[in-house]
């Protein structure tokens, strides 16, 4: 009977130690994508492409702009250089990881100069570090401004 009562009570405490790094790991990586959203509003191009994996893709909101990692940074460096690039801040995120907890997705709603723009996004973890794999940033239209929507495009 005692060596089940120990079992369950290892058992609890793995089990609470692995929640209390899912809810670490979760502000870690939202504590990463805000930064990143800093470092493009501080203009901060080393910091910003540094949380971008070496094989990263970022999607912009044209459908044209797909760009690896080194594209994205010929596009950007321009405006960094000026010393504002886009001042992106999240105000609804949701961040899900896979079962080994190397991989987490997300998806956020920004406040951006474009409106409010949706984003998703890919992360990796290597060498026990995340990295930015994937980024998608699309504008948002309310359903009921769709036909003018599609009257300009």
């Amino acid at each position: 009977m005692l060596k089940k009562i120990l079992f369950i009570l290892a058992l609890a405490i793995s089990f609470s130690a692995c929640q209390n790094q899912v809810k670490t790991t979760h502000k870690d990586v939202g504590v990463l994508i805000d930064n990143w959203h800093l470092a493009a509003t501080n203009a901060d191009i080393d910091s910003y492409f540094s949380a971008l994996a070496e094989n990263a893709i970022y999607i912009g909101t044209d459908a044209s702009e797909r760009w690896t990692k080194d594209e994205f940074y010929s596009f950007c460096k321009p405006y960094f250089a000026k010393g504002k690039a886009w001042d992106f801040k999240a105000f609804d995120r949701k961040i899900y990881f896979s079962e080994d907890g190397k991989t987490a997705w997300f998806n956020e709603l920004l406040n951006t100069w474009m409106g409010v723009c949706r984003a998703s996004g890919v992360l990796n973890m290597k060498d026990d570090e995340w990295k930015i794999s994937h980024y998608q940033l699309s504008v948002t239209v309310k359903n009921e401004n769709m036909k003018q929507f599609l009257e300009i495009k």
